[in-house]
């Protein structure tokens, strides 16, 4: 039998910054349950298991608790260990493995469906990411199973024909991991050159091992097609056909938007598709309802991280407080 809970905030999304609004309203004294359809930290989980971070530890703190690592940048598994052991000091209510279906308003609460159970709560906080929803080359064979848009291991890809589409920080730290596990390494570009923004201690080794050739790369090019065994692509010089075991096409990720409009998110008309929100509050157009962390960004999925969206949470909790003190 379906039972139904109450809450104050219901936070939809077990990310840092989904737990730093956990954390923000437990201090707050206002009731919570986090909500995840994944395990927690789930994009984190899913990063490849070598990734190491752009940014330092203490700018990935969350709740005033210490980021200590060994490494300059701390890497994924320091970070899976830090907001475990940071939600195991808060003893943040949380339902994980549990997808959320409905959001919707009756009267002053929103009703949250999940496939478990139902919540009510007087606000919703829609902290989901952007990682689950890979932005698609949209090519015949994308679809093959030798085809990913995730990548986790080299060791998977020793000694095999890889293309690496991308030239982001993702396409980069594979192309050079499964090289140097013995895989035949090709990337394929879309640009000119390798992303502005990859890690700067990284990008002098992606472009040098392109200039000597240990790694082929074929820039302003794009996938047309895939088989199995083969990869077409269009070039500068023409059409190319390569040999190929593996694909990794790691082209990027967006949010859900068809969720968030079923949520009662409205979205910009442009092909940004900013989430509308106040900044200052954070609440969107549908009073009640909240966004944080990157999220906020829509589809321009390089404007917000935990270390520059930490805040939200602050200002989410704050503007409830002083809703709670006017009314």
């Amino acid at each position: 039998m379906r039972t139904t809970s109450e809450f104050d905030i219901v936070i939809i999304g077990a990310g840092p910054i989904g737990l730093t609004c956990g954390i923000e309203a437990q201090k707050a004294g206002l009731s919570y349950v986090i909500i995840d359809k994944g395990a927690l930290v789930n994009s984190l989980y899913n990063y490849p298991v070598t990734m190491t971070f752009f940014s330092t530890s203490e700018k990935l703190e969350i709740g005033g608790v210490p980021f200590i690592s060994d490494n300059p940048k701390p890497r994924r598994n320091e970070a899976l260990e830090y907001y475990r052991r940071v939600t195991l000091k808060f003893n943040l209510n949380l339902r994980l493995f549990e997808e959320v279906l409905s959001v919707q308003k009756t009267g002053e609460r929103f009703e949250v469906q999940t496939i478990k159970e139902t919540y009510r709560a007087r606000k919703v906080i829609i902290s989901t990411g952007f990682y689950d929803l890979p932005a698609l080359m949209e090519v015949p064979g994308e679809d093959l199973p030798h085809v990913t848009h995730y990548y986790k291991d080299p060791h998977y890809y020793a000694l095999q024909k890889v293309v690496v589409v991308g030239a982001s920080n993702s396409s980069v730290d594979a192309a050079l991991e499964t090289y140097r596990k013995g895989a035949e390494v090709t990337m394929v570009v879309r640009g000119p050159e390798i992303g502005r923004r990859v890690k700067y201690w990284v990008r002098p080794d992606v472009e040098n091992r392109i200039k000597e050739g240990s790694i082929k790369a074929h820039f302003n090019s794009c996938i047309t097609a895939i088989r199995p065994g083969e990869v077409d692509l269009n070039t500068p010089e023409g059409p190319l056909t390569l040999q190929n075991d593996f694909v990794l096409a790691l082209t990027g990720y967006k949010p859900n938007f068809e969720l968030l409009r079923r949520f009662g998110v409205e979205l910009s008309p442009d092909q940004k598709l900013y989430p509308q929100h106040n900044t200052q509050t954070m609440e969107t157009t549908q009073p009640g309802l909240y966004l944080a962390g990157v999220v906020c960004g829509g589809m321009d999925t390089h404007l917000w991280f935990i270390e520059n969206s930490r805040d939200h949470a602050e200002k989410i909790v704050q503007h409830i407080l002083s809703q709670d003190q006017s009314s």
